[in-house]
């Protein structure tokens, strides 16, 4: 009986079926901003604080410029509540932009010059980063003073010396510091910053900058 059977199945021969035509492969178009939020405009809302409406007014144009015409994202000032308003459009090619153009007007109400913080809506790694000055050390009445004055030195060389050497943007603002730039590059100035306010004298942060610098020569 075993025998009988492993001839029969031995004698069945599977006959090759013709493989099947695949359907075409769908073609979607790439969803609209407006699309991926179920047709609801988004806003974002920047505060302007009280030191820099003025600036604000001056440099107006050169914020809405590329806001408007190169990121596709309606802006207005709403004046009764002193907020900068910002909502996507139909045409807004990409839905970030609208992030992108909020850092962009916050960078700005921080301190930092138009020409700096338009790097925000170019590049994607950039940010920005905030700390104080009691955040490293605690310090009262004249020696907070004296740290701020070492943090800027001479008619703003030190501080200019740590933005040409760290590729970076920083803005002292009383007790208060902002850096612009690369996440790696914000840790080389931020470390300068804080030895200074622990009271590095400038000459030492000026030779650490100079190896700093040399070793990104290098990398690059």
């Amino acid at each position: 009986m075993q025998s009988n059977e492993a001839s029969s199945s031995m004698e069945v021969e599977a006959v090759p079926s013709e493989p099947k035509a695949l359907p075409p492969k769908p073609k979607f178009e790439p969803l609209k901003p407006h699309e991926m939020s179920d047709g609801r405009v988004q806003f974002r809302k920047v505060s302007v604080p009280q030191h820099r409406y003025t600036p604000l007014k001056k440099a107006w144009m050169d914020i809405y410029t590329p806001v408007y015409e190169q990121m596709k994202i309606d802006i207005r000032m709403n004046l009764k509540a002193r907020k900068v308003e910002l909502k996507t459009r139909q045409d807004t090619p990409d839905i970030s932009n609208l992030q992108k153009c909020a850092d962009f007007v916050h960078a700005f109400m921080l301190g930092f010059d138009v020409m700096d913080a338009v790097a925000l809506l170019r590049l994607d790694e950039l940010y920005v980063e905030s700390f104080e000055i009691k955040d490293v050390k605690t310090l009262r009445g004249d020696h907070l003073s004296r740290a701020i004055g070492r943090l800027s030195g001479k008619g703003g060389k030190t501080k200019f010396a740590i933005e040409n050497a760290t590729k970076t943007r920083i803005v002292i603002a009383d007790t208060k510091i902002h850096i612009l730039g690369s996440f790696s590059n914000i840790k080389i100035a931020r470390d300068s910053l804080c030895s200074l306010i622990l009271g590095s004298p400038a000459g030492k942060i000026y030779s650490k900058l100079r190896a700093v610098t040399a070793r990104l020569a290098e990398r690059f």
